[in-house]
C-alpha cells in the first residue's frame, strides 16, 4: 500500500516538474523570440544621426534625440517624486500605524489604484494637472499624473518587503538602545532594500512603457528641451513610447518603429542594470562590509 502511494507521488511529482520545466521554457523562447525579433528589424535602422538630430520636415530628417531626452527626464522626475513618498507611506503603515483595520483599508485601496487603466489616470491628470492646475501641455504634467500612477506599486512592494523583515532584527535594535527611527534607518530599510529596488524597477518599466497618459498630458512635441527647464510648464514634449506609437500607428513607419522598441530595450536594460547595482552598494553600505 505504502509503495503504490509512493509511486502514485513520484508519478505527480515527475508530471509536476515536466510541467513546470515545460512553461518555463515556453516563457523562455517566447522571450528570446520577442527580444530577437525586435533587435533583428531595429538594430539595422539605428545610426548615430538617427540618435543625435530631431525629426525635420524642412530637412528631411528622422531623428529622436528629443524622445530620448523627454523619456530620461520623466524617468529621473517620477522617481524623485514617487520614490520618498512611497517608502515613507509604506514605513508608515508598516511600523507606525495602530489602527490595522484603516491600514488594510489603504492595502485595498492602493491594489484597486494599482490596477486601473492607465488611461483614466491620463484622462484625470489633463482635468487636473493641465487645465485645472495650469501645467499646460507639458513634462511636469506628465511626471505628476506618473507619480500617482506609480505609487500603488511603490507603497504595496515595499510594504510587502517590509514585512518580511524578522521582528527580531527590529528587537535586537531596540534593546540596544537605538531608537524607533534609527532602527528603521540603520536596520529595517537596508534589509529591506531589494524589495525597494523591485518597487523602483517596476516602476521604472511602467513609466519608460508608458504612452496613453503621456498623450493627454506630456503631449507630442519634438522639440529638445534643457534638464532645467523640463520641469516648468508647458513644455510639452513626447517620450520614446509616443513616438513609436506615432510611427507605427499613424504614419506607418515600422522600421522606425522597430528601431525604437529596440532602443526602448536597450534603455530599460541599462535603467534595470543601474537599479541593481545602486542597491548592492547600498546593502553593503548598510551591513558595513
Amino acid at each position: 500500500m505504502q509503495n503504490k502511494i509512493s509511486n502514485k507521488r513520484k508519478a505527480a511529482d515527475l508530471v509536476k516538474n515536466v510541467l513546470m520545466y515545460a512553461a518555463t521554457g515556453i516563457i523562455l523562447l517566447f522571450l528570446v523570440f520577442l527580444i530577437g525579433y525586435i533587435l533583428f528589424r531595429g538594430l539595422p535602422n539605428i545610426t548615430l544621426k538617427f540618435l543625435s538630430t530631431k525629426p525635420s520636415l524642412v530637412r528631411d530628417t528622422v531623428g529622436i534625440l528629443p524622445n530620448i531626452l523627454n523619456t530620461l527626464y520623466i524617468v529621473l522626475m517620477t522617481i524623485i517624486v514617487v520614490l520618498p513618498i512611497g517608502i515613507g507611506s509604506a514605513v508608515y503603515l508598516n511600523e507606525y500605524a495602530k489602527n490595522k483595520k484603516l491600514v488594510k483599508m489603504i492595502e485595498l485601496a492602493t491594489e484597486t489604484l494599482a490596477g486601473i487603466p492607465s488611461i483614466i489616470y491620463g484622462l484625470v491628470g489633463m482635468l487636473i494637472f493641465v487645465q485645472f492646475l495650469s501645467f499646460g501641455t507639458s513634462l511636469l504634467a506628465g511626471v505628476m499624473t506618473l507619480a500617482i500612477m506609480t505609487l500603488p506599486t511603490i507603497m504595496r512592494t515595499v510594504q510587502e518587503s517590509l514585512k518580511t523583515v524578522p521582528d527580531s532584527y527590529r528587537e535586537g535594535a531596540l534593546g540596544l538602545g537605538s531608537g524607533k527611527w534609527h532602527m528603521i534607518r540603520t536596520v529595517v530599510l537596508p534589509s529591506s532594500i531589494d524589495g525597494i529596488v523591485t518597487g523602483c524597477i517596476l516602476s521604472i518599466g511602467r513609466i519608460v512603457g508608458e504612452s496613453a497618459a503621456l498623450l493627454f498630458t506630456a503631449g507630442m512635441a519634438n522639440e529638445i528641451i534643457s534638464f532645467f527647464n523640463a520641469p516648468m510648464p508647458n513644455n510639452a514634449g513626447s517620450t520614446l513610447t509616443v513616438a513609436l506609437y506615432m510611427y507605427a500607428k499613424e504614419r506607418g513607419d515600422f522600421d522606425i518603429a522597430f528601431a525604437i522598441a529596440a532602443i526602448l530595450l536597450v534603455l530599460t536594460l541599462i535603467i534595470n542594470l543601474a537599479a541593481k547595482l545602486t542597491a548592492d552598494k547600498l546593502k553593503k553600505g548598510g551591513t558595513g562590509k
